[in-house]
């Protein structure tokens, strides 16, 4: 038997972030991990560690308890993060909308994690297998693979998602919040390249590997809000990836139309007036907007015979319905290509049951949770890292 003040599960971000600040406090921390320490951590941001966004705030994340981050968030901004940083000499730089990353490898920031666990007196164990669970009286324990059992006044699951399992992701944070009578939303990969039905996939065959900037909307029916994000996308050999399309993955449920914007600068519609009385033909033309491959693609799709046919001989009702098809060009994906390269997992952790001061499980008093395991999914662009700095962070002040 092992005995501490906190035991936390998981070496991702937000069970380090945990234990350095439980530890911090003067608290016994001991965590258990079944893997190597960080790896999603190692992985984020291309190796470069995207670990916040400047924009942050609680309209960045997806809840069925839209208002829980707010407190977390305040408790723990991007400045704390970067002040961390700081304070070890990490150089980091800033990108588009906000995004920060780490100007050298995201090891960097893992060895600063570990550091401050090792100067603040949190043990990290690894190649711990969880065997079983509980609580007795006032106190949790939990058996393991090693032959030893912990036990701890506070329990503080940081398990991460279903994301990535080559990476060692488990359903271990939602088999203990089960246990312990709490109820998990509806789990989902997210931030997730779409895959194309048949039609689409032999429509733009071909294109494997061209990226544009377009502008990708999802919902707006019954009772959800229309949401569009602006980027790039990118064909696959098996559907659409890239920025716009992971963010749209967030909001888009099975079954729904994606439409998307391929010229979301430009009034095409106008441009065909203006020009309808020159002899280039229409692949020609739309050539000199989008990349030439996908300029013939869409036009040997949408507009077949038509598509070679000068500009000055199309009618003004061709020319108007090929603008709109340029601007709100519908389809709908197959799918997503699951856990496999989701970035993040969707749903978890009914966040209704926790304190969102504290990450406490109101139920089951000494119990928190933190990460991604819990109900709150961030958009792409640092928000899914941060929310580990900080869930972490207020769960370690009170565990």
């Amino acid at each position: 038997m092992m005995k501490c003040d906190v035991i936390v599960i998981g070496a991702g971000a937000a069970g380090l972030m945990c234990a350095i600040e439980a530890a911090r406090r003067g608290r016994s921390v001991i965590v258990l991990e079944h893997g190597k320490p960080g790896r999603k951590v190692l992985a984020s941001g291309g190796g470069r560690s995207n670990f916040t966004n400047l924009e942050l705030g609680a309209d960045n994340y997806l809840s069925e308890n839209p208002d829980f981050t707010r407190s977390a968030l305040a408790g723990f901004t991007p400045g704390d993060i970067i002040g961390f940083l700081e304070s070890r000499g990490v150089p980091f730089a800033q990108k588009e909308n906000g995004q920060l990353f780490l100007k050298g490898s995201s090891r960097a920031l893992l060895e600063l994690l570990l550091g401050k666990c090792r100067e603040n007196g949190a043990a990290v164990i690894t190649g711990i297998n969880i065997k079983g669970f509980g609580k007795k009286a006032a106190r949790f324990n939990v058996d393991t693979n090693k032959k030893v059992c912990f036990d701890s006044e506070s329990l503080v699951v940081a398990t991460g998602g279903l994301s990535y399992p080559e990476l060692g992701a488990t359903d271990l944070g939602y088999r203990i919040a089960s246990r312990f009578g709490l109820r998990i939303t509806p789990l989902r990969p997210a931030l997730v390249p779409f895959t194309f039905a048949p039609e689409e996939a032999h429509r733009f065959s071909g294109l494997c590997g061209l990226s544009l900037q377009a502008e990708i909307s999802c919902g707006g029916g019954k009772n959800k809000s229309k949401r569009t994000f602006t980027g790039d996308i990118l064909f696959t050999h098996r559907g659409l990836s890239g920025p716009a399309a992971l963010q749209a993955s967030l909001y888009w449920a099975p079954g729904e139309e994606l439409s998307i914007d391929l010229l979301p600068d430009a009034d095409i519609k106008g441009m065909f007036m203006k020009d309808r009385g020159r002899s280039v033909e229409m692949q020609n033309y739309l050539s000199g907007f989008l990349p030439r491959r996908m300029a013939l693609k869409w036009c040997g799709s949408f507009l077949s015979s038509s598509s070679k046919k000068p500009l000055r001989l199309h009618s003004q009702r061709e020319l108007e319905s090929a603008a709109e098809a340029l601007h709100n060009w519908t389809f709908r994906p197959a799918g997503t290509e699951g856990y496999r390269t989701a970035e993040v997992t969707a749903g978890g952790v009914d966040t209704r049951e926790l304190s969102s001061r504290t990450m406490e499980c109101g139920k089951v008093p000494g119990l928190f949770f933190a990460g991604e395991v819990m109900d709150v999914t961030g958009q792409l662009g640092g928000y899914n890292l941060h929310w580990a700095w900080a869930s972490g962070c207020a769960a370690g002040r009170y565990a």
